[in-house]
């Protein structure tokens, strides 16, 4: 349920009119009629007092389909910059293998490159890193920077022997 059919709902059940919850939450008609009709959002503020005059915690307020969208959506995001990250990964150790191979030098530009895209999609896989315990945000970092340093390491090791 949304938020504004929610706000609805909990109004009638309350007995309350628009005029009557707009003199308790100090905003006007307009502002209430404008979250009930889903085209407008009310402040922290208000949804602080709404939860007191329903009775109802600012959990049960918000809807639970809104909160599980966003965080569906985050979660979406995060997966598609992980396989990004794979996939530049991927293209590095391919562009090196080739430059090493060939014995073309050049080539291990394309491998620099897509290690950049790798550490740019890498930390861009987790959305929330101030949420997260210290424990995993150490791992988090550590993890990635371990890749990196190999991959740099192997491209360097790479492009000195045929230099």
């Amino acid at each position: 349920m949304k938020l504004s059919e929610k706000l609805v709902s909990l109004r009638k059940a309350s007995g309350l009119t628009q005029d009557e919850l707009a003199a308790k939450l100090f905003v006007t008609r307009t502002a209430v009629s404008k979250w009930e009709n889903d085209k407008g959002y009310p402040g922290i503020d208000s949804l602080k007092l709404l939860s007191k005059v329903y009775g109802v915690s600012l959990d049960e307020l918000i809807s639970d389909d809104d909160v599980a969208a966003a965080r569906k959506a985050r979660k979406r995001r995060s997966r598609m910059f992980y396989w990004c990250a794979v996939a530049c990964l991927v293209a590095a150790v391919a562009f090196m293998l080739a430059a090493s191979l060939a014995e073309i030098v050049w080539l291990f530009i394309p491998s620099a490159v897509f290690v950049l895209g790798y550490v740019g999609f890498a930390f861009a896989t987790r959305p929330t890193l101030s949420g997260m315990p210290r424990a995993q945000f150490v791992r988090y970092i550590v993890a990635r920077v371990i890749v990196l340093a190999i991959v740099v390491g192997i491209i360097i090791s790479e492009a000195v022997r045929l230099f």
